[in-house]
């Protein structure tokens, strides 16, 4: 009976853990540059004496994220920006630089070029990005920026600075619990500028979550779920006519 409960209860802790991850990705799916979180669990038998050789528990495996792109949508908006290929927008948070491919980006009342959260975007140099509050700004392949004043001559375009697109080791990405991504610092201390990497503006790169199978995936854990719990009814009942026949032997 003990075997039966707790291989139960493990099970059943491991379908809530995914159900869990797997709401998150679904919750996301409107949100820019969203990468899809991969969750799974496995069988293995407890090792523990003679006395545990029949049992077998449940763990959960966090494998990583998805990085395969999104969907890239046109937004014909100058600040809305999107990584074409492989790359990463660099933005500085409460918790040091981190990675992202959301390109919703705006002006802040400091004038600073901040995404959807108020983080500011990071230059090639590292430090926060200021826009002028009047003006036409423009952005280049590789993440320059540039500047016209209302009414000033073309030739008198400047540049603001370049925007830090890094690509970091895939290895070394790490999913924080606010949704931003961060190097290892044993697996790559420093990200660099990565020359290669490339951006349009007037895209938004779209969540790779798919919703089909996102809401599949829903269905069949929920099925698991009711499958443990039937389990535990079962369990109830083996104990009660047990319990019955003890009774009589009595």
């Amino acid at each position: 009976m003990d075997r039966l409960i707790y291989t139960v209860a493990n099970g059943s802790n491991r379908v809530l853990d995914q159900q869990a991850v797997l709401t998150n990705n679904l919750a996301n799916i409107n949100t820019a540059g969203f990468r899809e979180q991969l969750s799974s669990y496995r069988s293995v038998p407890v090792v523990a004496g003679d006395d545990l050789s029949t049992r077998v528990s449940t763990v959960a495996t966090t494998p990583g994220s998805n990085l395969e792109p999104g969907i890239m949508t046109e937004t014909g908006r100058a600040l809305d920006l999107a990584v074409t290929g492989d790359g990463w927008f660099s933005v500085q948070t409460p918790n040091g630089e981190a990675f992202t491919r959301g390109g919703e980006f705006q002006v802040s009342p400091q004038g600073l070029l901040v995404n959807r959260d108020g983080y500011p975007v990071l230059s090639a140099d590292n430090a926060p990005i200021e826009i002028p509050d009047r003006g036409t700004v423009t952005f280049s392949g590789d993440g320059t920026i540039t500047a016209l004043g209302a009414g000033d001559n073309p030739a008198d375009i400047q540049v603001l600075g370049q925007i830090k697109l890094a690509n970091p080791q895939a290895a070394a990405l790490r999913r924080g619990d606010d949704g931003y991504f961060r190097a290892d610092p044993d697996i790559q201390p420093f990200v660099p500028t990565d020359p290669a990497v490339r951006m349009v503006s007037g895209f938004v790169e779209k969540s790779n979550v798919s919703a089909a199978e996102t809401m599949v995936a829903l269905i069949e854990n929920a099925r698991r779920f009711e499958m443990q719990m039937k389990v535990v009814q079962d369990a109830g009942s083996i104990a009660q006519n047990a319990n019955s026949i003890l009774s009589i032997g009595n």
